[in-house]
């Protein structure tokens, strides 16, 4: 198994103000600088990243300033964050229309992979409907990701209609595109993680580990909160995942390097036993 670890600690994610306006532009990124976060993701002992979309949008006309950093550090980008609301249908086009920049951009910088985030909460409770427009939506981004070459699967967030079990399953059930478990989001909404990669086992085509302190409710580097990683990995090992495993952390009170090299070490002794 290969191991990566996402930009996003670096800065935490925001939107980006054009999505304001204009929902064609409504990219993820990270507010931080990305070619160092490769550099210290590097020298933390990790071989691939993961990067938002709006964060490549930013070297879409001068992509070798990263691809050069790529190279010099030997990281590979592995794959790409993006997401919609998917549920309001005048809107859909749109943000189809991103998630096809964001898989152009995945090809253009040598990525293999597109992870998708989203389903919208309503201020009122979802419609009948709603998890099935996800699920209608997921299998459009799945489609788009074929055609540019590129495996795609769903991250189920906190924020979102997937953020609760019946929620979760309903999208899924809904839908045939991929799975990536992050295996704090699904711990927060109530969801264990062994029990959903054995349920969508077959399915399993990304992995987010990060850790979560059932304490503090806030997300930890590995080996800092309270998830059972022997456990989840047993899960995986029964899906026969042996593919990347993507190291997460939104945010981090400190250097994000030190937060990479705890998580490191813990993969060195999770893999160890």
């Amino acid at each position: 198994m290969k191991f990566g670890y996402s930009t996003i600690t670096w800065g935490g994610v925001v939107g980006h103000p054009g999505g304001v306006t204009s929902i064609k532009d409504l990219f993820y990124m990270t507010h931080g600088d990305t070619k160092a976060a490769v550099r210290d993701i590097s020298a933390a002992g990790y071989q691939g990243t993961e990067v938002f979309d709006g964060n490549l949008a930013e070297f879409a006309e001068n992509p070798e300033e990263l691809l050069s950093v790529l190279r010099e550090t030997g990281v590979q980008l592995v794959s790409v964050y993006t997401g919609a609301n998917f549920i309001y249908d005048e809107i859909l086009d749109d943000e189809l229309y991103k998630i096809e920049q964001a898989a152009l951009l995945a090809k253009k910088f040598g990525a293999s992979r597109l992870v998708v985030g989203g389903g919208a909460k309503r201020p009122h409770g979802p419609h009948a409907d709603d998890f099935k427009k996800i699920g209608r939506g997921l299998d459009m981004v799945a489609d788009i990701a074929r055609t540019h070459g590129l495996e795609s699967s769903f991250h189920p967030h906190l924020g979102t209609l997937s953020e609760t079990l019946d929620g979760f399953h309903q999208i899924m059930d809904a839908c045939s595109i991929g799975f990536c478990p992050d295996t704090a989001h699904l711990v927060a909404s109530g969801i264990d993680p062994v029990v959903a990669i054995d349920t969508y086992g077959d399915r399993l085509k990304h992995v987010h580990f990060k850790d979560f302190s059932t304490k503090t409710g806030q997300f930890t580097p590995l080996g800092e909160g309270d998830i059972d990683f022997v456990a989840v990995l047993a899960a995986m090992r029964r899906a026969s995942y042996d593919s990347w495993l993507l190291v997460e952390l939104d945010a981090y009170v400190g250097d994000p390097k030190t937060a990479a090299e705890i998580s490191r070490k813990y993969l060195e002794q999770l893999f160890a036993n």
